[in-house]
């Protein structure tokens, strides 16, 4: 009894399944009749036959295979509409693509994709029972299938180790290129969203498709800008190669064009280092969601550009100092002993105008490096305000960081700045001191005519001095501004004092060379009066009362200095150089004098 009813189960069981699976195969059959004929009513447009097949074979896995089916076999998707895709966007195989004629592409094809999808949507709402899951099928499969398969044509990852050339566009074409194709893909994803696409993600699914490009894309980005940057300087260095090949020496044998050679300072190519970094700073905003991500690309971006202006600015400070440096070899060339014969000293004295000459060049070129290392310093400062500063606050520690950086970035063309603006008063003290060594005579200030009527001129020596400083300073005064101007020419103000000074001590003077020598004085002190250097007008004002130790008569001397105490010492280096010292027996009656005083 037992067993015949297990038996009988079995059987029973054993007929059961038999029965559903011909029940099954019944369906798939009816559900492929039903789609041949769902096909045939789609291709003569019967869109009530079609509605028809679609309701019934919603009651099969609640439409999916007619909705896959008829999304499947749409024209949109054939593999020669396809490649007609990569044609339109990418032009013929082998040709260069430009951004701006991809954008054009894409927008033509995005725009054709999207009215495609528009028109199907009018075909999907007459027919499908559920039309929003169809349109989510239909937009899921253009974002999955025809989007990508040309963006993978678009957007292939160049290498970092082995970067392409600029000849073929460089690591910037690639960003480019991502910048146009992600934006394009995003419009497509708001154009799609608004025809209607179910509860599709449409924007998760665009973000997908860039997910690997935008994982390290910010290391493309500082690549790039580097790859920028050395080529500038590469065809920089190429123009004035090919500048000093086209000059040869014309002009160079009297050394008046040693500053010429090098390449100057652009403020020019500092604005092109921004527009590259400004170009960036648009991709990391088009890429970056989140701000707080946003503001870390935007650091590294901008620390680029910080790396680049420094080292641009501080070689180009460098190179105009190697001609201050090559100026002052020239003149320690051209320092002869006395005796020499007048031929080899005439030599010597053209070859020293020549030295003088490249001087004064290299200290103009020396002025203009550093007024545009000013103005390039500005430019990045004004941008970081415009531009950067307020995409660095969401990130704690980042503005703060940044201005840090920006500091330490230009500390170095600082350092080069001041060495090279010290090398600039030893090019101008040299010159000067070459001036007055050369113009000075004995007699400007011992005349054999003292007594007769006084030569109120300023002497030759005196006149070349300044018309030498007003001509060579002029470059300072436009270069320099502020606190570094001030100390320039004070530095300058008080080496021309000192040298003056210790000038004057190699001669004798009688009245009448004393009233020339304070009016020598007097011109230097109107000319440094420029300086608006408060302690330099004082050191000038002194030596004028000073140079009346030449004037006055030697029982007069006593009474000179009883307000001015302070340049007793120089006075009485200053009263050994009267000619009457020795015969008026100045020193036995001063220094009984000055211990008096004392």
């Amino acid at each position: 009894m037992t067993v015949s009813s297990v038996v009988g189960n079995a059987t029973a069981s054993r007929g059961l399944e038999v029965a559903v699976a011909n029940l099954q195969e019944y369906c798939n059959e009816l559900e492929n009749r039903l789609l041949d004929r769902f096909d045939a009513a789609s291709q003569r447009r019967e869109l009530s036959t079609m509605a028809e097949c679609a309701k019934i074979l919603s009651q099969f896995n609640r439409g999916t295979s007619a909705m896959q089916h008829y999304v499947g076999l749409l024209p949109m998707f054939d593999l020669e509409v396809m490649n007609a895709d990569t044609r339109l966007v990418l032009g013929d195989p082998g040709s260069q693509p430009s951004p701006s004629n991809v954008a054009s592409g894409l927008s033509s094809l995005y725009e054709e994709i999207t009215e495609t999808v528009r028109k199907e949507a009018a075909t999907i709402m007459a027919v499908f029972p559920s039309p929003d899951d169809v349109m989510s099928i239909l937009v899921q499969r253009v974002l999955e299938d025809r989007v990508p398969k040309l963006l993978e044509k678009l957007l292939m990852k160049p290498s970092l180790v082995n970067p392409p050339s600029m000849e073929e566009g460089g690591l910037i074409l690639y960003l480019r290129m991502l910048a146009v194709g992600y934006e394009k893909t995003q419009e497509l994803a708001r154009d799609l969203r608004g025809v209607g696409c179910g509860d599709l993600d449409v924007e998760g699914l665009t973000e997908s498709l860039f997910l690997p490009h935008k994982d390290i894309y910010i290391e493309y980005e500082q690549a790039s800008l580097r790859q920028l940057y050395k080529a500038k300087m590469e065809e920089l260095r190429a123009e004035t190669q090919q500048s000093n090949e086209s000059t040869g020496t014309i002009g160079r044998s009297k050394g008046a064009s040693l500053a010429s050679s090098h390449q100057q300072i652009s403020v020019t190519v500092v604005t092109e280092f921004v527009r590259w970094n400004e170009e960036a700073i648009s991709r990391c905003t088009l890429f970056s969601s989140q701000p707080a991500t946003l503001a870390a690309n935007v650091r590294a971006v901008f620390t680029c550009l910080l790396d680049q202006v420094s080292l641009y600015i501080t070689e180009g400070l460098e190179r105009a100092r190697d001609s201050l440096t090559e100026a002052a070899a020239l003149r320690e060339r051209f320092v002869l002993g006395t005796s020499v014969s007048r031929r080899v000293a005439a030599a010597a004295a053209s070859a020293a105008e020549a030295a003088a000459a490249a001087g004064e060049s290299s200290f103009r070129s020396f002025m203009v490096a550093v007024q545009r290392c000013g103005s390039s310093v500005a430019i990045v400062q004004q941008y970081f305000a415009n531009s950067i500063s307020r995409l660095l606050l969401p990130l704690d520690g980042a503005h703060a960081a940044a201005c840090e950086e920006m500091a330490s970035a230009m500390s170095s063309a600082e350092g080069v700045a001041y060495k090279g603006l010290q090398q600039c008063i030893e090019t101008v003290m040299a010159e000067v001191e070459r001036l007055i060594s050369a113009e000075q005579k004995a007699t400007d200030y011992r005349s054999p005519d003292d007594g007769i009527a006084p030569d109120h001129r300023p002497t030759n020596a005196c006149t070349r001095v300044v018309a030498y400083l007003s001509r060579v300073l002029e470059a300072a005064f436009t270069a320099l501004e502020g606190l570094n101007k001030q100390a320039f020419l004070t530095e300058l103000g008080n080496r021309l004092h000192k040298g003056l000074l210790n000038h004057w001590q190699k001669f004798t003077f009688n009245p009448s060379g004393g009233l020339r020598l304070k009016r020598d004085i007097t011109e230097y002190g109107e000319f440094v009066r420029g300086f608006n250097a408060p302690s330099v007008d004082e050191k000038f004002e002194l030596l004028g009362i000073m140079a009346n130790v030449f004037i006055v008569a030697p029982e007069s001397l006593s009474t000179l200095f009883e307000g001015t105490p302070s340049i007793r010492k120089d006075a009485q280096t200053f009263i050994q150089l009267r000619e009457d010292y020795k015969s008026a027996k100045l020193a036995a009656r001063l220094s009984s004098l000055w211990a008096g005083s004392s």
